[in-house]
């Protein structure tokens, strides 16, 4: 399909809305929003921070599937519209430099310092995408991005007069842990893709050696005891100093 019929295609803003995996995103945004709230922050704070992260995440869907586009094509991946043709490369690119406008002050907002560990999330999410989650070393930029996330969490607040502190080291381990898990989570239903793509990511590895069925298993209670552990400590010691 040419650049010039993708633009014509039906539904184009819907598969543009797809490509930003928003599920995922949204899954994030709850995910802190609910942690903020547990602080004890106001509303306001609360949704400022979950659309901060909302929009952050949405930029670093775009990435990844403007990144894997050629990859994907030689795949035949599915649900992937910027493979597909139907959404142009230069129209992705256009609404990530725009989402960028938005997540910069919407992070900051959240304070200086909580804000700059949000937007660090976006350099480790390019590394990732564009170097690590094809080799053993995919595990590398989930980790890192939900142990930056505890930081922006903690740290917050509104504006200069955020008064947050830094979390528990044991907070910020268990939340790297739980990203691990989320990677394998995550990546299972696209195995066989990832596998005809020439993909090797860690999941893929440890699958065609243990089998999918085992992997899933694993990771599975994996994700059960480390949010567990966290539901625990947030409930009795607290996720921050």
């Amino acid at each position: 399909m040419t650049t010039a019929t993708a633009l014509q295609a039906p539904g184009q803003i819907r598969s543009l809305v797809r490509a930003a995996h928003p599920r995922q995103s949204a899954a994030f945004a709850v995910v802190v929003g609910a942690l903020v709230a547990l602080l004890g922050r106001p509303v306001g704070e609360v949704l400022v921070a979950a659309l901060a992260v909302f929009v952050a995440q949405l930029v670093m869907g775009l990435v990844n599937d403007l990144l894997d586009a050629a990859d994907d094509q030689a795949a035949q991946a599915p649900r992937k519209p910027v493979a597909e043709g139907i959404v142009p490369p230069g129209n992705a690119s256009f609404v990530v430099a725009v989402l960028l406008l938005f997540v910069i002050p919407l992070s900051l907002q959240n304070g200086t310092e909580a804000g700059i560990f949000l937007l660090l999330t976006l350099v480790v999410g390019f590394v990732h995408n564009r170097w690590l989650h094809r080799t053993a070393l995919s595990w590398v930029g989930w980790s890192a991005t939900f142990a930056l996330l505890t930081y922006f969490v903690t740290l917050g607040g509104w504006g200069n007069e955020a008064d947050g502190s830094e979390p528990f080291t044991s907070f910020v381990v268990l939340s790297a842990a739980l990203g691990f898990f989320v990677h394998f989570l995550t990546s299972l239903p696209d195995l066989v893709v990832d596998n005809r793509s020439g993909v090797r990511h860690l999941p893929l590895r440890v699958a065609l050696r243990t089998g999918a069925p085992r992997l899933m298993g694993l990771t599975v209670v994996g994700t059960v005891v480390v949010l567990a552990a966290l539901v625990y400590k947030a409930l009795t010691i607290g996720i921050a100093r």
